[in-house]
């Protein structure tokens, strides 16, 4: 029997496979953690459990003064830093009960929308749109590796010899877009709390 509740810090090593695993096969393959996240302001932390292991995620920072943290609106709002469901559980709705259990939460702390950033990894983006999320902004991350790099002139000392570089780019010049070696659209979901 699966049970969401608040994460405690003995849950950060099976939060971070859950993540791993989670991200593992998307457009954020790279993005490893090797801790958890802690925040500074008000966050809404939440895990799923199943067999007292992690198996689901959601991590909610949020705002007491409006455009801290989220950009959408200026009323106060929350950003998801972290959603994941192990690959082991997916389509079983945790993920959905996961962002219930947080909204229920954010509606006590009277947030009036939740923001969340995601490249397009297509069942990604669908699973805000289910979640009634609408696409507010996009811009490109875009990676170069050395080959793409030799393209540009990047201003540094000459003893520094970049290997890789990750950029956001907010133009849509295709040339910029076809130098990069990987590219992916990223997309800001928001869904407003009544």
């Amino acid at each position: 029997m699966m049970i969401i509740r608040p994460y405690t810090d003995t849950d950060e090593q099976g939060w971070l496979r859950c993540r791993v695993l989670a991200f593992l096969n998307t457009a954020y393959f790279d993005n490893v953690l090797q801790k958890k996240a802690h925040y500074d302001r008000p966050s809404i932390e939440l895990v799923a459990i199943e067999q007292n292991k992690v198996v689901g995620l959601i991590d909610i920072e949020y705002e007491e003064t409006p455009r801290t943290i989220c950009t959408a609106y200026n009323t106060v709002g929350g950003m998801i830093w972290h959603v994941a469901v192990h690959p082991d559980y997916q389509h079983r709705r945790i993920g959905e009960k996961l962002l219930e259990a947080a909204l229920k939460e954010a509606k006590t702390a009277k947030l009036t929308y939740l923001e969340a950033w995601t490249r397009d990894n297509p069942p990604i983006p669908r699973w805000y749109e289910k979640m009634r999320f609408t696409q507010k902004y996009a811009y490109h991350h875009l990676y170069f590796d050395e080959t793409a790099l030799e393209k540009y002139d990047l201003s540094v000392p000459a003893q520094v010899h970049p290997m890789t570089m990750f950029a956001h780019y907010t133009g849509s010049d295709p040339d910029v877009l076809n130098r990069a070696s990987r590219r992916h659209l990223c997309m800001c979901y928001v869904k407003r709390i009544i």
